[in-house]
């Protein structure tokens, strides 16, 4: 069972359903009896709770106005020929008038607390319309654009509001419904949904829910894509509109507009479409003014500091989810917490820093009017400072660096950056584009933009392949993108897809995976930056050929379908630190079978706590060939538990120790002295030199060849 939801603390206060002021009339408010009053009072005192009967009617909260109690009226049904002007009046001013009074009464509170949460009662009747009640739906779908309203108003003071259209039994319905569907209808089937929407966790803000008999269902809006029915300096016609009435009513591919903004987006994208010569210049250029100018206050928007804390488990989870495997043994160290070079894929900088897109950040920025169902990853780009720690806790901040007009949408470029402690460890920008929502005169280019870089034009130097499996979507969304596009089959129907695909991110992954592999032996020291475009989706399942051309430290990359030939990603590359040309070049001398990488990978880890203790040093090992640094790697003697890994050191060395490969191994074979090749000129030490003098019997005792 979860944990029971608390309100300790809380004021609340209902009305219209408040029982300890029924004055206990019939449904059109004539007589008057104590019963229905007492009843609930009774009701709350055997739960332990406080409660007194209030037999006189009280305008709530100091009505501006006098409601005499006889001419009270819940309901006043007549058709629509025979409604007076008191039926109307009396109807709005109880329903919306007297929502009205009470919630303005308590918005200052609300404001100044910077807390609230507002239930507004509406009814089916007022959604769909009722015969005889023209007046009552009239004031229900009155209630339903207040609440709408207050919840846009109210956001930034975390005020929510919310709206329910209940169907319960209640002493207006038992006369006229069976007692078994009156018991069925009972108010402890709606007064749950009221309880969650307004506990402090719940996030749910301006939505509109069906609820009774146990069920509970979300209503949006919904709207045909529509026609163009005017020509350039031709007139609108009502034949035109008749020959588009069924594309004008075709529900095919709706949108479901969430905001004004987005209603009217598209008909300022539509006046795009049409030349200016028969549209109002006054008219397009005070609206496109007016957006642009709504667009231009998002420019420079931070979103609240929030921290990306993770485990080992989650590294491991990632490189799983970019198809790592124990199929290839120099994967172990992305999937293997016990491997003595464990390290986390650069690529996991990515999944740090996308909690404001993922959590729904981008329909907070002031300015923005931003449907997340119509929202794109464009591009990617990554830049890594440090190599990113097996585990741990950053910091990060978001801003919004740019916002661009590319006309079918805007692009919104996002800005973050991830610390530890003071120390900037990774830095993303996510590039974020909305459909429909461009057109509005903006600028299309940025110099904030990381640029992304067309491929060589020459067959490439290298190709990977791997192919995903049907699970992969499954896995990857584990990693924190939850978004039932790349798993449920009905929503990704409903997004023009035959089945869910696999997520942008889990592609560039993959991708990078392939370089770092090929060009960098998997030393994630040696990864700078990534830059990726995305160009079409794929489905789980499918093969991935990431193609590669070497210029330089930078590795331009595209990746396709092998069964469509289709580009994925495009304009790609990845930035690797410099190296030696030995080492960048010709890896496959200095590869894992040679004796150097054998005597490091086979020290006994049986003793280093001990040796650690003895010893409290860290060495980096610089191992030449004919003259350069040919590949470095680390013994690390002095934190935790002591550990031997590849490249330099993650900090710094103690002691740097440069010898050839040949004298190395001429040491562990105990054929040369250390100390003799040091004076001899055969090794060179940087650093603390005296701590050298250790190395022979860390060498000899715990190295086994």
């Amino acid at each position: 069972m979860a944990s029971p939801l608390r309100f300790d603390g809380r004021v609340v206060l209902v009305t219209g359903a408040g029982g300890v002021n029924d004055l206990g009339g019939n449904i059109k408010g004539v007589g008057k009896g104590s019963f229905a009053a007492d009843k609930v009072v009774e009701e709350i005192r055997k739960k332990g709770g406080k409660a007194v009967a209030n037999y006189v009617y009280t305008a709530p909260l100091s009505l501006s106005y006098p409601i005499q109690y006889q001419f009270f009226r819940i309901l006043r049904d007549r058709s629509f020929a025979r409604i007076s002007d008191e039926d109307w009046d009396l109807i709005h001013r109880v329903h919306l008038r007297g929502s009205f009074q009470v919630t303005r009464a308590a918005w200052d509170h609300m404001k100044k607390q910077k807390y609230g949460r507002i239930i507004m009662t509406s009814s089916a009747s007022g959604i769909y319309g009722n015969f005889g009640q023209a007046n009552y739906t009239a004031a229900k779908l009155g209630v339903l654009g207040l609440s709408n309203t207050l919840a846009i108003e109210g956001s930034k003071s975390n005020i929510h509001c919310n709206t329910i259209a209940p169907t319960a039994g209640s002493r207006m319905t038992q006369t006229v419904l069976p007692e078994d569907i009156v018991e069925a209808l009972k108010p402890d089937y709606v007064a749950p949904l009221v309880l969650w929407l307004c506990h402090e966790s719940c996030e749910e803000n301006g939505g509109l829910f069906e609820v009774g008999a146990g069920w509970i269902g979300k209503l949006r809006w919904e709207r045909t894509l529509g026609a163009i029915v005017r020509q350039k300096n031709q007139p609108m016609t009502p034949e035109a509109v008749k020959a588009n009435w069924k594309k004008i009513c075709d529900f095919h591919n709706a949108s479901k507009p969430q905001t004004i903004q987005e209603s009217t987006g598209s008909t300022i994208e539509v006046l795009s479409k049409i030349d200016s010569g028969g549209v109002s210049t006054n008219h397009t250029s005070q609206t496109a003014s007016a957006a642009t100018s709504g667009f231009a206050t998002a420019i420079g928007h931070k979103f609240p500091p929030f921290s990306s804390a993770y485990t080992e488990l989650e590294t491991i989870m990632y490189a799983l989810g970019v198809g790592a495997s124990i199929k290839n043994p120099k994967d172990l160290k992305f999937i293997y917490e016990g491997s003595s070079d464990f390290s986390c894929l650069p690529t996991f900088g990515v999944i740090i820093g996308q909690k404001s897109v993922m959590g729904g950040g981008l329909a907070d920025i002031p300015g923005l009017s931003v449907n997340l169902a119509k929202v794109l990853h464009g591009e990617q780009y990554l830049e890594i400072y440090k190599p990113l720690p097996r585990a741990g806790k950053l910091k990060c901040e978001a801003v919004i660096a740019d916002v661009l007009d590319k006309g079918s949408g805007v692009v919104i470029l996002m800005d973050v950056y991830s610390y530890s402690g003071e120390e900037l460890i990774c830095y993303n920008q996510f590039s974020v584009f909305l459909v429909g929502s461009g057109g509005f005169g903006g600028k299309r280019t940025s110099d904030k933009a990381k640029v992304a870089v067309a491929i060589p034009n020459r067959p490439p130097d290298a190709v990977l392949k791997d192919t995903t499996s049907l699970n992969q979507a499954a896995l990857y969304r584990l990693s924190g993108d939850w978004n039932p596009l790349h798993i449920d089959p009905n929503f990704a129907s409903l997004a023009g897809f035959n089945k869910p695909i696999l997520h942008g991110l889990c592609t560039f992954g993959f991708s990078a995976r392939h370089v770092l592999q090929q060009f960098a032996d998997n030393d994630v020291s040696r990864f700078k930056a990534i830059k990726a475009r995305f160009a079409k989706p794929i489905f789980p399942g499918q093969t991935l050929q990431t193609e590669m051309w070497k210029e330089g430290n930078r590795i331009h990359f595209q990746t396709k379908v092998q069964e469509t030939g289709d580009v994925v990603i495009s304009n790609a590359y990845v930035d690797l630190t410099p190296t030696s040309d030995i080492s960048a070049e010709t890896p496959s001398k200095v590869g894992y079978k040679t004796g150097i990488q054998i005597t490091f990978l086979f020290m006994n880890f049986r003793y280093w706590p001990e040796v650690v203790k003895k010893v409290n040093a860290v060495f980096e090992w610089h191992i030449t060939k004919d003259g350069n640094i040919a590949t470095k790697w680390t013994i690390d003697l002095k934190n935790d538990s002591g550990k031997v890994y590849q490249g330099p050191a993650k900090g710094s060395a103690d002691t740097t120790i440069i010898l050839s490969d040949e004298d190395f191994m001429e040491v562990v074979l105990g054929k040369l002295d250390p100390q003799k090749a040091f004076f001899s000129g055969r090794l060179k030490a940087r650093g603390n030199i005296m701590l050298s003098q250790k190395l022979q019997m860390i060498l000899k005792d715990y190295a086994k060849l």
